[in-house]
């Protein structure tokens, strides 16, 4: 059986860590997160990202003015519904052996982190409101291929390879850390083991094929009860990420495990990630049907609660699933709205 987790069990920040001892998303209000930051500055903005790593544009003042715009879009977005909204640090792929390709030294990495959680700390001090709380989360992206587990770690050895960029996290104003796109089990206890130890929350966010199973071709519902069997309830939830809503739904059911997912971060596409990786064109989906499928699940399982979005999608998405999720109806295209969009609150 899963017990009921507590995060809380972690040591008080000697620095500005906001909301690390009480992470508000836990609460069950709204929260919103950002889209496909990757596919949206290759697709949207033209950039070059050499291995999808966003925070390579922290290295100058052009592509840090590129990323604090992009977030300062959806933190708009968030302030503009009063609701809550975690910022993701462009860190998914700084992680060592991701930075050593890219020809960064071991110090180099570790200020491109801090720089990164920076820029959401402005973001932050610019955006935030007492009803847009904002959550500081530190991006970790598996060591391998997000689509393919490869050759699988130990815990142990992926207790070692994540701590560091983990521990550099803890030692800024980040809230939590949270792990995207991880393909099994022993690499997300790996993560949550080096959370713990750092004194700082983990979200572990897996990804899975159509069928719904990992990639390493486990059963979602097992991995995340391994994950929480041989780490006591150690993240603070979970999340499904780079995955369209038609590959899990199914696997979702009313079992006690599925009260440990609390966020979603879906594909604009329904296309599995073979063909993903294959496509040369951003397939940005249709964003009203993906606000919809997101209300569904609202609907089944209403305790998850941090929605954004993943490949293919941008704030045109995140907006439908806000308006869908809370019964809010779209009037027109006038360009009236926030994104040329007047809506109404038809109650929650």
């Amino acid at each position: 059986m899963i017990r009921p987790a507590n995060p809380g069990l972690v040591r008080q920040p000697d620095f500005a860590s906001k909301y690390r001892m009480q992470l508000p998303q836990l609460n069950n209000e709204l929260f919103l997160t950002d889209g496909g930051i990757e596919t949206t500055l290759l697709f949207h903005d033209g950039v070059d990202l050499p291995l999808f790593a966003a925070f390579h544009l922290l290295k100058d003042a052009v592509g840090r003015d590129l990323l604090h715009r992009y977030f300062a879009t959806y933190a708009g977005l968030a302030r503009s519904f009063s609701t809550g909204f975690v910022l993701e640090s462009a860190t998914w792929r700084a992680s060592a052996d991701w930075g050593r390709q890219l020809g960064y030294t071991a110090a180099e990495l570790s200020r491109a982190n801090e720089a990164a959680i920076e820029l959401l700390v402005e973001i932050r001090e610019q955006y935030e409101t007492s009803s847009s709380p904002m959550v500081i989360s530190g991006c970790i992206g598996p060591r391998g291929d997000g689509y393919d587990p490869g050759e699988l770690m130990s815990v142990s050895e992926a207790q070692d390879y994540h701590s560091v960029q983990i521990e550099t996290f803890a030692r800024t104003s980040a809230d939590i850390v949270t792990a995207m796109t991880l393909t099994n089990a022993p690499e997300a206890i790996g993560v949550a083991d080096a959370a713990k130890d750092a004194g700082i929350p983990s979200v572990i966010s897996f990804t899975v094929e159509t069928d719904g199973t990992l990639p390493s071709g486990q059963r979602l519902r097992d991995a995340i009860e391994q994950v929480d069997a041989i780490t006591d309830n150690g993240p603070a939830y979970y999340m499904i990420n780079c995955a369209h809503p038609t590959h899990f739904r199914s696997v979702l059911d009313a079992d006690l495990w599925t009260k440990r997912l609390r966020g979603v971060r879906a594909n604009a596409s329904a296309c599995s990630h073979a063909e993903l990786d294959e496509s040369t064109d951003l397939d940005d989906g249709n964003p009203y049907e993906l606000g919809q499928q997101y209300a569904e699940l609202r609907r089944s399982f209403p305790w998850i609660n941090v929605l954004g979005g993943c490949c293919g999608t941008d704030h045109r998405h995140i907006e439908q699933i806000y308006l869908a999720c809370t019964k809010q109806t779209r009037l027109s295209t006038s360009g009236k709205g926030r994104f040329g969009a007047e809506y109404e609150n038809v109650g929650t």
